[in-house]
């Protein structure tokens, strides 16, 4: 089954590192990733993506919670996520005016075409991962297909909740109680 983990660390140098070792000890392949700033100031976003089974998801998440620097790890199934991905297509701009079919499909897959020159047209479109895997095939199809890459997925919770600003929140009033000066 494939899974999403969204990691929070502290932005620094190393963290991506001690939270990929932990995928290559158990011999995970990681699908996707993408590394981004979050909402908070410092603070990092991994969304990483892998297929394995249950037991193995929660010990990975884990494991990746316990270090050092990262501040908070969950994993994900489809239906408690919404994904979004970012893809660009390099085609051959004599194939594109050659082909009306091939424009016809970028505009039927919701793609845009946002560069045109003599040699080359980029092609962008943001969708489902699996949106844009089938621009890729079609335009590989047509045979105009130069470059292609993709973000990978991005992820945000379906939850009404937000528990890492919950989880912050709670840390900082520990640390508040912490500070009281004692009675005496």
């Amino acid at each position: 089954m494939l899974y999403t983990i969204i990691v929070f660390s502290e932005n620094l140098a190393g963290v991506l590192n001690t939270v990929t070792n932990v995928f290559t000890r158990r011999q995970l392949n990681i699908e996707s990733l993408n590394v981004s700033p979050s909402g908070i100031e410092h603070v990092h976003r991994y969304t990483i993506t892998t297929c394995t089974d249950e037991a193995t998801i929660r010990t990975v998440v884990k494991q990746i919670e316990k270090k050092i620097d990262v501040i908070q790890a969950k994993f994900f199934t489809s239906d408690e996520i919404y994904v979004m991905d970012q893809a660009l297509y390099k085609i051959a701009t004599g194939r594109l005016v050659q082909n009306r079919e091939i424009s016809k499909a970028i505009r039927l897959y919701d793609g845009k075409i946002v560069e045109v020159n003599a040699t080359y047209a980029i092609v962008s479109k943001e969708g489902l991962p699996t949106e844009t895997l089938e621009l890729y095939h079609k335009l590989k199809g047509f045979g105009c297909l130069l470059q292609y890459v993709s973000s990978g997925p991005v992820a945000v919770t379906k939850s009404r909740r937000e528990e890492l600003m919950e989880f912050l929140e709670l840390r900082q009033e520990e640390k508040r109680a912490g500070e009281q000066p004692l009675d005496l």
